[in-house]
């Protein structure tokens, strides 16, 4: 049983763990998204999420305790340069677990760990279609509305004519409307 056993020793010595851990945290935050095993994800998750939270506050203290967990400048200073503003009004929960299936080898549950404000599917989804729409809309809209007002337009200028001269019929009108009445007849 497993009472009181909080951290999930993933079978390695604590050395080991943690160098897979800060190595797997450096990955995710420069590529956005990795793909390993369920159990290294949900390890993975209890380990960056403090340092995405403490990389809120750009301050020199908070950079140095995030490079003491990672060990790469390059990594920690796009951390607090790009991820940091992304994730600002988020209060937790930035990443993401997807399952994926299981391993040839070893049936391993797989899974994609994630960014959640850098997924591209998710956020610019929604962008595009808005913006798609607008145009769509604004578009035949406009095209729409300027036909039908000269369409109505015209429309109002013929029947405001006609009732204002009322021009007598011409006589090909008057042939098919005596024509009318005799068929009806």
């Amino acid at each position: 049983m497993r009472h009181g056993n909080k951290v999930n020793k993933l079978g390695r010595k604590s050395a080991h763990r943690k160098a897979m851990l800060s190595n797997m945290a450096c990955s995710l935050i420069q590529h956005k998204s990795i793909n390993t095993t369920l159990a290294k994800a949900k390890a993975l998750r209890g380990y960056v999420e403090p340092l995405l939270t403490k990389s809120k506050t750009d301050s020199t203290h908070s950079r140095r305790t995030v490079f003491s967990y990672l060990q790469n400048k390059e990594i920690v200073s796009e951390l607090f340069r790009d991820v940091a503003p992304k994730i600002a009004t988020r209060d937790g929960g930035y990443t993401r677990i997807i399952r994926t299936g299981y391993r040839l080898g070893d049936n391993a549950e797989m899974c994609m760990i994630e960014l959640v404000d850098f997924n591209a599917i998710y956020t610019n989804e929604k962008a595009k279609k808005t913006t798609r729409r607008s145009k769509r809309a604004g578009g035949k809209k406009e095209d729409e509305t300027t036909v039908d007002d000269t369409i109505v337009s015209e429309d109002v200028v013929e029947n405001e004519v006609a009732t204002e001269t009322e021009e007598p019929t011409t006589e090909a009108e008057e042939n098919t409307s005596s024509d009318e009445e005799t068929e009806v007849k």
